[in-house]
């Protein structure tokens, strides 16, 4: 089974490195000019994957868009997951879990198996019941070819609060996420498949993301504040690993195919100078 970091690796080189949320919420429906029903949030999910997925590397579909519409909704997510990787775009889906035992094994079950209806290429979890409690997720990861987004310095002003608090030994938690994430990567080529989630508004960390070894998700970029000029700042040495992510400042774009596509091209170019090393 080949492994999420070679595959995104690949989708990157041959896509661009540009994540895109797919986050319908409320505003965004009626922006659009669609209701905020099932209805509404079927026909903008067929709009985004027909304009995007066979040309983008990664897209983040939001669960909690979805799931507020419970099983209808939930139906609508399956449906886009299996578009998307269809279309060929891999699929990162956005639900941030984390648990401890059995529970955790299941979060892996319902996302990281095949036979699963909302099987995904990757998910977000988050580290703070400790990174150890997602060894389920990583063992399931692993075993078919999938990976973990693992939140380490978010964009949230509240994140800081916990992330940056110091241990015993004098590392920030974030710092000991990254280092327990390095150790899970270590030997992995080209890329490995655990990641971290660092947020394009957060400035210079004064964090060792490079340690990382596998991809970084940068969301916060566009309408939350962030440019990807930014990325710069943020990542320093580790800009080979970044993966930009963008919503809201791709999809108020819509609804027309071409403007989704088009504002896609925009980010996705801005991206590229700003990873490109300087000569």
């Amino acid at each position: 089974m080949e492994s999420f970091g070679s595959r995104l690796h690949r989708a990157v080189a041959e896509r661009g490195p540009l994540c895109v949320g797919i986050d319908p919420h409320p505003a965004l429906l009626a922006r659009w000019g669609l209701t905020d029903d099932p209805r509404g949030l079927a026909r903008f999910s067929r709009i985004v994957v027909d304009a995007l997925g066979d040309r983008i590397a990664v897209v983040k579909p939001q669960s909690a868009f979805f799931e507020r519409f419970g099983a209808r909704g939930v139906e609508i997510l399956e449906s886009t997951i299996r578009q998307l990787r269809d279309a060929g775009s891999l699929v990162l889906l956005d639900v941030k879990r984390g648990d401890i035992g059995s529970t955790v094994a299941a979060y892996a079950a319902a996302y990281l198996d095949p036979a699963s209806p909302l099987y995904v290429d990757a998910v977000t979890a988050t580290p703070y019941l400790g990174v150890g409690s997602l060894a389920p997720m990583f063992e399931l990861a692993a075993a078919h070819g999938g990976g973990v987004f693992v939140l380490a310095l978010t964009s949230n002003p509240e994140g800081a609060a916990v992330q940056h608090a110091r241990r015993a030994d004098g590392r920030t938690v974030a710092q000991a996420v990254i280092d327990e994430i390095s150790q899970l990567n270590r030997g992995a080529e080209p890329l490995g498949s655990i990641g971290a989630v660092v947020g394009a508004t957060i400035g210079d960390t004064g964090h060792d993301l490079s340690a990382v070894g596998g991809p970084l998700l940068a969301p916060g970029l566009g309408v939350q504040g962030a440019t990807a000029a930014d990325l710069r700042t943020v990542f320093g040495s580790a800009l080979p690993w970044v993966l930009p992510s963008y919503s809201r400042e791709v999809l108020n774009a819509g609804p027309e195919t071409g403007a989704l596509r088009a504002a896609a091209d925009r980010v996705l170019a801005e991206c590229r100078a700003a990873l490109t090393p300087p000569d």
